[in-house]
Protein backbone atom coordinates (compact mmCIF):
# COMPACT_ATOMS: atom_id res chain seq x y z
CA UNK A 1 0.00 0.00 0.00
CA UNK A 2 1.12 3.52 -0.50
CA UNK A 3 0.23 7.09 -0.34
CA UNK A 4 0.84 11.36 -0.83
CA UNK A 5 0.07 13.21 1.43
CA UNK A 6 -1.73 16.96 0.99
CA UNK A 7 -1.66 20.01 3.41
CA UNK A 8 -5.95 19.50 4.06
CA UNK A 9 -6.94 18.58 7.38
CA UNK A 10 -5.31 18.16 10.08
CA UNK A 11 -4.22 19.16 13.67
CA UNK A 12 -1.73 22.40 12.93
CA UNK A 13 -2.49 25.59 13.32
CA UNK A 14 -1.40 27.66 10.55
CA UNK A 15 -2.82 31.40 8.87
CA UNK A 16 -6.33 31.08 8.49
CA UNK A 17 -6.82 27.89 9.67
CA UNK A 18 -5.24 24.09 9.81
CA UNK A 19 -3.11 21.67 8.46
CA UNK A 20 -1.91 18.28 7.56
CA UNK A 21 1.61 19.37 8.48
CA UNK A 22 3.70 15.47 8.76
CA UNK A 23 7.07 16.89 9.97
CA UNK A 24 8.48 17.99 13.01
CA UNK A 25 9.04 21.54 11.96
CA UNK A 26 10.04 24.13 14.46
CA UNK A 27 6.59 26.29 14.28
CA UNK A 28 4.58 23.00 15.41
CA UNK A 29 4.20 21.23 18.20
CA UNK A 30 4.99 17.56 18.24
CA UNK A 31 1.29 16.70 19.53
CA UNK A 32 -0.06 18.13 16.36
CA UNK A 33 2.75 15.99 13.92
CA UNK A 34 1.96 13.03 15.90
CA UNK A 35 -1.63 13.40 15.54
CA UNK A 36 -1.70 13.94 12.43
CA UNK A 37 0.60 11.24 11.08
CA UNK A 38 -2.17 8.81 12.89
CA UNK A 39 -4.73 10.37 10.64
CA UNK A 40 -2.52 9.99 7.62
CA UNK A 41 -2.06 6.51 8.75
CA UNK A 42 -5.50 5.48 9.14
CA UNK A 43 -6.27 7.12 5.80
CA UNK A 44 -3.98 4.66 3.60
CA UNK A 45 -4.87 1.79 5.32
CA UNK A 46 -2.11 1.75 8.13
CA UNK A 47 -4.10 2.87 10.96
CA UNK A 48 -0.95 1.59 14.03
CA UNK A 49 1.82 0.74 11.56
CA UNK A 50 5.11 2.72 12.52
CA UNK A 51 6.60 5.10 10.32
CA UNK A 52 10.40 4.79 9.32
CA UNK A 53 12.05 8.04 8.67
CA UNK A 54 15.07 9.45 8.12
CA UNK A 55 17.02 12.60 8.77
CA UNK A 56 17.26 13.91 5.47
CA UNK A 57 20.17 15.50 3.92
CA UNK A 58 20.04 15.96 0.58
CA UNK A 59 22.59 12.83 -0.12
CA UNK A 60 22.66 9.69 -1.78
CA UNK A 61 23.08 7.52 1.41
CA UNK A 62 20.44 4.58 1.45
CA UNK A 63 19.23 2.65 4.18
CA UNK A 64 17.77 -1.41 5.02
CA UNK A 65 14.91 -0.89 7.23
CA UNK A 66 13.01 -3.85 9.87
CA UNK A 67 11.73 -1.83 12.65
CA UNK A 68 12.90 2.11 13.12
CA UNK A 69 13.93 2.46 17.03
CA UNK A 70 11.18 3.56 19.34
CA UNK A 71 11.36 5.76 22.64
CA UNK A 72 11.35 9.13 23.04
CA UNK A 73 15.50 9.29 23.22
CA UNK A 74 15.38 7.41 19.67
CA UNK A 75 17.00 8.92 17.00
CA UNK A 76 16.27 8.43 12.78
CA UNK A 77 19.62 7.41 10.97
CA UNK A 78 20.79 10.10 8.60
CA UNK A 79 19.84 9.40 4.47
CA UNK A 80 17.88 10.13 1.73
CA UNK A 81 16.66 6.53 1.00
CA UNK A 82 15.44 3.18 2.22
CA UNK A 83 13.95 -0.16 1.35
CA UNK A 84 12.38 -2.97 2.93
CA UNK A 85 10.47 -6.40 3.08
CA UNK A 86 9.46 -6.64 6.56
CA UNK A 87 5.39 -6.07 6.69
CA UNK A 88 3.37 -3.56 8.40
CA UNK A 89 6.29 -1.20 8.05
CA UNK A 90 5.65 2.52 6.88
CA UNK A 91 8.39 3.82 4.71
CA UNK A 92 7.98 7.58 4.79
CA UNK A 93 10.09 10.47 3.07
CA UNK A 94 9.12 13.98 3.79
CA UNK A 95 9.20 16.71 1.03
CA UNK A 96 8.19 20.36 0.24
CA UNK A 97 8.98 20.48 -3.32
CA UNK A 98 11.43 17.58 -3.68
CA UNK A 99 10.59 14.72 -5.34
CA UNK A 100 9.53 11.41 -3.88
CA UNK A 101 9.76 8.46 -5.54
CA UNK A 102 8.14 4.70 -4.45
CA UNK A 103 9.20 1.72 -5.68
CA UNK A 104 7.40 -1.97 -5.30
CA UNK A 105 8.97 -5.22 -6.08
CA UNK A 106 6.04 -7.06 -7.46
CA UNK A 107 8.18 -10.50 -7.66
CA UNK A 108 10.32 -10.13 -4.35
CA UNK A 109 7.91 -8.26 -2.50
CA UNK A 110 9.93 -5.79 -1.31
CA UNK A 111 9.86 -1.87 -1.53
CA UNK A 112 11.63 1.58 -0.99
CA UNK A 113 10.92 5.21 -0.77
CA UNK A 114 13.29 7.59 -1.87
CA UNK A 115 13.30 11.75 -1.16
CA UNK A 116 15.31 13.22 -4.59
CA UNK A 117 16.08 16.99 -4.43
CA UNK A 118 18.43 18.16 -7.04
CA UNK A 119 21.37 16.79 -5.29
CA UNK A 120 19.98 13.50 -4.80
CA UNK A 121 19.13 13.41 -8.54
CA UNK A 122 22.36 14.40 -9.46
CA UNK A 123 24.08 11.51 -7.24
CA UNK A 124 21.49 9.29 -8.98
CA UNK A 125 19.94 8.11 -5.64
CA UNK A 126 17.04 6.76 -7.33
CA UNK A 127 19.13 3.95 -9.69
CA UNK A 128 21.09 3.21 -6.52
CA UNK A 129 18.34 2.97 -4.36
CA UNK A 130 17.36 -0.24 -7.22
CA UNK A 131 21.11 -1.32 -7.08
CA UNK A 132 20.88 -1.59 -3.44
CA UNK A 133 17.34 -3.78 -3.41
CA UNK A 134 19.40 -6.20 -6.18
CA UNK A 135 21.62 -6.78 -3.81
CA UNK A 136 19.76 -7.39 -1.03
CA UNK A 137 16.92 -9.15 -2.83
CA UNK A 138 17.52 -10.09 -6.32
CA UNK A 139 15.42 -7.04 -7.41
CA UNK A 140 15.13 -6.66 -11.30
CA UNK A 141 14.14 -3.15 -12.49
CA UNK A 142 11.65 -5.00 -14.89
CA UNK A 143 9.65 -6.12 -11.75
CA UNK A 144 9.46 -3.04 -10.41
CA UNK A 145 6.94 -0.52 -10.31
CA UNK A 146 7.55 3.42 -9.62
CA UNK A 147 5.58 6.58 -8.71
CA UNK A 148 7.09 9.91 -8.55
CA UNK A 149 4.73 11.89 -6.54
CA UNK A 150 3.80 15.71 -6.49
CA UNK A 151 6.79 18.15 -6.46
CA UNK A 152 7.68 21.22 -7.71
CA UNK A 153 7.63 21.13 -11.67
CA UNK A 154 9.94 22.95 -14.37
CA UNK A 155 7.53 26.01 -14.39
CA UNK A 156 8.55 27.15 -11.19
CA UNK A 157 12.09 25.38 -10.00
CA UNK A 158 14.59 28.08 -11.23
CA UNK A 159 17.99 27.03 -10.97
CA UNK A 160 21.02 28.86 -11.37
CA UNK A 161 24.70 28.03 -13.11
CA UNK A 162 26.53 25.78 -11.05
CA UNK A 163 23.23 23.67 -11.29
CA UNK A 164 23.12 23.32 -15.22
CA UNK A 165 26.76 22.61 -15.39
CA UNK A 166 26.44 20.20 -12.12
CA UNK A 167 24.26 18.39 -14.55
CA UNK A 168 26.35 19.12 -17.77
CA UNK A 169 28.61 16.83 -16.93
CA UNK A 170 27.01 13.86 -15.45
CA UNK A 171 24.26 13.49 -17.98
CA UNK A 172 24.33 13.01 -21.95
CA UNK A 173 20.52 13.99 -21.55
CA UNK A 174 20.45 16.64 -19.34
CA UNK A 175 19.51 19.39 -22.04
CA UNK A 176 16.13 17.44 -22.15
CA UNK A 177 15.19 18.54 -18.20
CA UNK A 178 16.00 22.10 -18.52
CA UNK A 179 14.28 25.04 -20.24
CA UNK A 180 16.31 28.24 -21.04
CA UNK A 181 19.70 28.90 -22.35
CA UNK A 182 21.12 25.73 -20.66
CA UNK A 183 23.82 25.10 -22.98
CA UNK A 184 25.35 28.81 -22.69
CA UNK A 185 25.11 28.07 -18.99
CA UNK A 186 26.31 24.72 -18.93
CA UNK A 187 29.44 24.84 -20.45
CA UNK A 188 30.65 28.00 -18.25
CA UNK A 189 30.12 31.16 -20.75
CA UNK A 190 30.18 34.22 -18.30
CA UNK A 191 27.04 35.43 -18.75
CA UNK A 192 27.81 39.16 -19.14
CA UNK A 193 31.65 38.93 -20.00
CA UNK A 194 31.58 42.85 -21.64
CA UNK A 195 29.37 44.89 -18.51
CA UNK A 196 30.15 47.86 -20.21
CA UNK A 197 27.85 47.34 -23.36
CA UNK A 198 25.10 47.13 -20.87
CA UNK A 199 25.22 50.45 -20.49
CA UNK A 200 24.27 49.74 -16.50
CA UNK A 201 25.76 51.94 -14.26
CA UNK A 202 28.27 50.80 -11.63
CA UNK A 203 26.68 48.65 -9.18
CA UNK A 204 23.81 47.17 -11.09
CA UNK A 205 24.71 45.03 -12.92
CA UNK A 206 21.78 42.85 -14.81
CA UNK A 207 21.11 39.35 -12.74
CA UNK A 208 22.83 36.46 -14.13
CA UNK A 209 20.60 34.01 -16.74
CA UNK A 210 18.63 31.73 -14.90
CA UNK A 211 17.19 27.61 -16.18
CA UNK A 212 14.42 25.84 -15.11
CA UNK A 213 14.49 22.28 -14.27
CA UNK A 214 12.10 19.60 -14.35
CA UNK A 215 13.21 17.37 -11.43
CA UNK A 216 10.37 14.48 -12.34
CA UNK A 217 11.76 14.15 -15.90
CA UNK A 218 15.58 13.55 -14.44
CA UNK A 219 14.28 10.73 -12.05
CA UNK A 220 11.98 9.24 -14.87
CA UNK A 221 14.96 9.24 -17.22
CA UNK A 222 17.11 7.42 -14.54
CA UNK A 223 14.36 4.66 -13.91
CA UNK A 224 14.43 4.33 -17.53
CA UNK A 225 17.92 4.03 -17.80
CA UNK A 226 18.20 1.58 -14.92
CA UNK A 227 15.62 -0.88 -16.58
CA UNK A 228 12.49 0.11 -15.35
CA UNK A 229 9.61 -0.19 -18.09
CA UNK A 230 8.25 2.51 -19.12
CA UNK A 231 4.68 1.25 -18.40
CA UNK A 232 5.42 0.77 -15.22
CA UNK A 233 6.13 4.22 -14.17
CA UNK A 234 3.87 6.69 -12.97
CA UNK A 235 4.26 10.22 -12.31
CA UNK A 236 2.24 13.18 -11.03
CA UNK A 237 1.45 16.01 -12.70
CA UNK A 238 0.98 18.11 -9.79
CA UNK A 239 3.83 21.10 -9.21
CA UNK A 240 3.68 21.95 -4.95
CA UNK A 241 4.73 25.58 -5.66
CA UNK A 242 1.46 25.95 -7.95
CA UNK A 243 -0.94 24.67 -5.94
CA UNK A 244 -0.74 26.42 -2.41
CA UNK A 245 -4.11 25.24 -1.43
CA UNK A 246 -2.93 21.09 -1.69
CA UNK A 247 0.85 21.35 -1.46
CA UNK A 248 3.07 23.20 1.12
CA UNK A 249 5.99 24.24 -0.85
CA UNK A 250 9.47 25.48 0.62
CA UNK A 251 9.94 28.00 -2.67
CA UNK A 252 6.73 29.49 -2.34
CA UNK A 253 6.57 29.82 2.07
CA UNK A 254 10.38 29.33 3.36
CA UNK A 255 11.35 28.16 6.87
CA UNK A 256 7.59 28.42 7.44
CA UNK A 257 6.64 25.82 5.74
CA UNK A 258 5.51 22.57 6.69
CA UNK A 259 6.03 18.38 5.03
CA UNK A 260 4.22 16.51 3.20
CA UNK A 261 4.93 12.70 3.10
CA UNK A 262 4.80 9.45 0.61
CA UNK A 263 4.69 6.45 1.94
CA UNK A 264 4.66 2.88 1.27
CA UNK A 265 4.56 -0.57 2.88
CA UNK A 266 4.03 -4.15 3.45
CA UNK A 267 0.87 -6.38 4.02
CA UNK A 268 1.16 -8.92 6.42
CA UNK A 269 0.32 -11.77 3.64
CA UNK A 270 1.99 -10.08 1.29
CA UNK A 271 5.20 -9.90 2.76
CA UNK A 272 8.34 -12.14 2.08
CA UNK A 273 9.41 -15.39 4.60
CA UNK A 274 12.54 -13.44 5.27
CA UNK A 275 13.03 -9.81 6.14
CA UNK A 276 15.75 -7.32 4.71
CA UNK A 277 18.42 -7.20 7.18
CA UNK A 278 18.49 -11.29 7.70
CA UNK A 279 17.87 -11.83 3.23
CA UNK A 280 21.44 -9.39 3.48
CA UNK A 281 22.91 -11.46 6.00
CA UNK A 282 22.07 -14.31 3.56
CA UNK A 283 23.39 -12.63 0.56
CA UNK A 284 26.90 -11.80 2.88
CA UNK A 285 27.42 -14.99 4.13
CA UNK A 286 26.64 -16.30 0.61
CA UNK A 287 29.63 -14.77 -0.79
CA UNK A 288 32.06 -14.70 1.77
CA UNK A 289 31.62 -18.80 1.39
CA UNK A 290 32.38 -18.16 -2.24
Amino acid sequence: MHGFSTRAGGESKVAGGTALNLGYTGWDSRAAVDANRKKFAAAVGARDWPFATLRQFHSDLIRAMDLPAAGPSAKPLHGDAMFTSAPRLLLAVQTADCVPILFADTKRRAVAAVHAGWRGTLARIAQKTLGRMRMEFGTRPRDVVAVLGPAIDGCCYEVGPEVAQAFAAKFAAAAEWFEGPFERLAWGEEPNPLPWLTMMPPGHMPPPPRVHLDLRAANRWQLLDAGVPASQIAASELCTRCNAELFFSYRREGNKTGRLMAVIGIRPDQAPRVSALKASKRTRAKRAAR
